[in-house]
């Protein structure tokens, strides 16, 4: 049985992994997606909680934010909150590579250039996968070029082995709309609007709309 309120975590923003005490490596998520998505999930009756990355963007006051830096960051909330929620909505653009080492001093300037070794982050969504309870249910986001949006998202949908992924083209980063994908665990698509272009508020809307309706099903 679902808990009652039902639990909703999100993740939300970019991740920055040092290189030394001043610089780091990250990339240009906003954020506002995983936000759009808990202030949508509190709207419909969800208790949210939001892990949110390094951003100017905040939620409403009515949700709770814990904040994040580093992909490890995430990592150590993931393991402590990931057991209490009923859906894990992944939206955090998690690096993929960090730093192997941190330097505990700032990197001085030099003419021969700098080389950086990178080592991959830990895959945090598959591993909420591959240790979540039968009633938990798990979407991931993937940020691919249109081209191979599809076969990718699909790949990562099997790879990760969550019970669906909404793939966006990279152009969603910093965009008032958007022309998501939404994979289901058949892998087929998911129809949530009728428009293929919608607005994040819209598509927010649209997709915990879906959620809850699946989610109501799996719990009886």
């Amino acid at each position: 049985m679902m808990a009652d309120p039902r639990r909703m975590l999100i993740t939300a923003g970019p991740t920055h992994e040092a290189m030394d005490n001043v610089r780091f490596i990250g990339n240009r998520s906003s954020g506002r997606m995983g936000i759009t998505l808990a202030e949508a999930a509190k709207r419909a009756g969800w208790h949210v909680t939001l892990l949110l990355g390094p951003t100017n963007l905040l939620p409403s006051d009515e949700i709770p934010v814990r904040p994040f830096v580093s992909a490890a960051d995430l990592e150590n909330m993931l393991n402590s909150e990931f057991p209490n929620c009923d859906v894990l909505i992944m939206a955090a653009a998690v690096g993929d590579f960090r730093p192997a080492e941190r330097a505990s001093v700032k990197i001085a300037r030099n003419a021969d250039g700098l080389t950086l070794h990178l080592v991959p982050t830990p895959d945090l969504v598959a591993h909420c996968a591959r240790g979540k309870r039968q009633d938990q249910f798990i979407v991931a986001f993937a940020l691919e070029e249109p081209q191979h949006l599809e076969r990718r998202a699909l790949e990562k949908l099997r790879r990760k082995g969550v019970d669906a992924i909404v793939g966006n083209p990279i152009d969603t980063i910093g965009a008032e709309t958007i022309a998501p994908a939404v994979y289901d665990s058949s892998e087929k698509q998911v129809t949530l609007s009728k428009q293929s272009t919608i607005t994040k508020e819209e598509f927010s809307d649209a997709l915990i709309a879906w959620i809850d309706s699946k989610t109501r099903l799996q719990s009886r």
